[in-house]
């Protein structure tokens, strides 16, 4: 009976050695997709705000490193035109959809970011992107937010006079997410953070409170601190080969 035991329990530590391996070699492969766990907060009832403040690239980015936003995704809202696309957008607008727990970040404090990332008294778009779709607007969902928004609007009107917000405030109706190209853009654009999450498949990307993180991050748009925060982290990683990182 001990024998068999032993035996039992050699069998059970050789193959727990070969999960580890097989996990490691996972980490280090590019194009193999495993499955990325969500950072600790990111469970709980979660409330949804959409925004429209210039190229949605950058929108996005914007919003994905504050603490209590649960994921990020960009997309078109605010016109007639049903299923349009990024090539034909009739009427619609470039929106940024921003899924948060309430509970860790307030909707005022989302209208802060809002308006501290574009320019809302440009007309007919934003720098060098010109065109409706990219006007600015702050899409609300029921009574409550459509007074906050209007009361961040006046004040942010009151600090001068001399020109006029152009920021409307709508209903957010029918909400047509992007084209997958056109999602966690600024990520994309660094292979190397897709890889070291895992070359997620793109439904996960989209939804993964780590990749709306890492994509503020590539943007260079979190907290000065946590950007070096996390470039440490990242630099650990790439030197070790393994784990994938998980968290931020």
């Amino acid at each position: 009976m001990a024998r068999a035991s032993s035996a039992a329990a050699t069998v059970a530590f050789i193959w727990a050695l070969a999960l580890l391996a097989a996990a490691a070699s996972a980490a280090r492969l590019p194009g193999r997709a495993v499955e990325g766990a969500q950072p600790r907060g990111s469970g709980g009832p979660t409330a949804t705000a959409v925004f429209a403040l210039g190229s949605f690239w950058r929108s996005e980015a914007a919003f994905g490193c504050l603490p209590g936003v649960v994921r990020t995704s960009v997309g078109y809202a605010g016109g007639s035109k049903a299923n349009p696309e990024y090539r034909n957008l009739a009427d619609h607008a470039e929106c940024v959809k921003v899924e948060y727990n309430p509970r860790l970040i307030q909707y005022k404090q989302l209208l802060d970011v809002f308006w501290a990332s574009h320019d809302p008294r440009e007309v007919f778009g934003q720098g060098p992107d010109v065109g409706n779709q990219y006007r600015s607007v702050i899409f609300t969902n029921g009574t409550l937010e459509a007074r906050l928004a209007g009361l961040s609007k006046e004040r942010e009107q009151g600090k001068d006079r001399s020109s006029v917000i152009t920021t409307e405030i709508h209903p957010v109706g029918a909400f047509y997410p992007a084209e997958p190209e056109h999602q966690k853009f600024e990520l994309k654009r660094k292979p190397f953070l897709v890889q070291l999450i895992g070359n997620l498949p793109e439904e996960e990307l989209q939804s993964s409170t780590l990749a709306a993180k890492l994509n503020a991050y590539a943007a260079d748009l979190c907290p000065p601190k946590t950007q070096k925060r996390i470039s440490s982290k990242i630099d650990e990683i790439a030197k070790k080969g393994w784990p994938i990182l998980r968290d931020i």
